[in-house]
């Protein structure tokens, strides 16, 4: 009776395996597989992190010696080939300065409009923002300064939005609307900051 019941056992268990072999060992397949690319990534992830950090020194390196040629070679291969890091969009920032410096301004826009679209930081996209504005403002590109001070950006950043709101305003002479954005930027800005006296002093001097 007993090598009966174990015999029955074997076959159900044979015809289980039967039907569901297939999706068992299928499963498992997926399941080391998933396992082994997950390990993939991080390792990936890992050596693209470590060889980016490596880059972005060596390029603060040649930023600190003035040495613009490295700087835009180390910004470029971090934005090509490691867009995806934390070191890409800072690395864009720096190079733009870089090449406002040296003259280069159209290469310096495309940077700072490469940190807008890419970075995955609100605050780096708000500075890029402030000084595409900046720059805009400076080429009397009015609109273009607007369209980027209108656009979304990182709260903290209130006060020196509004005050270059100011700032193209009283280019485009519009005193009452550049009076309003002053006196705007001075309840962002903090209380005791030296540039909060500043705007005051823009304000002042639009009078009314």
């Amino acid at each position: 009776m007993y090598d009966l019941e174990e015999q029955e056992k074997v076959d159900a268990l044979k015809a289980w395996w039967k039907q569901n072999g297939r999706t068992v060992i299928v499963a498992v397949a997926v399941g080391v597989a998933i396992a082994g690319g997950i390990q993939g990534w991080r390792h990936y992830q890992k050596t693209q992190a470590s060889n980016a950090a490596a880059l972005y020194q060596s390029m603060q390196d040649a930023a600190q010696a003035r040495d613009v040629k490295k700087v835009r070679d180390a910004a470029g291969q971090l934005m090509e080939k490691y867009a995806g890091t934390a070191y890409a969009p800072r690395a864009a920032l720096i190079a733009a300065s870089a090449n406002l410096q040296g003259g280069d301004v159209k290469s310096a826009k495309a940077q700072l409009q490469w940190v807008v679209d890419h970075a995955k930081e609100t605050e780096l996209q708000t500075v890029a923002r402030l000084r595409l504005a900046g720059q805009f403002l400076s080429e009397k590109q009015y609109d273009d300064a607007l369209k980027q001070l209108d656009a979304g950006h990182a709260a903290a950043f209130d006060g020196l939005f509004m005050d270059l709101r100011g700032d193209v305003l009283v280019a485009q002479g519009k005193p009452d609307d550049a009076r309003k954005a002053y006196q705007a930027a001075l309840e962002k800005l903090d209380q005791k900051g030296d540039y909060r006296n500043l705007v005051q002093m823009k304000l002042d001097a639009l009078g009314g």
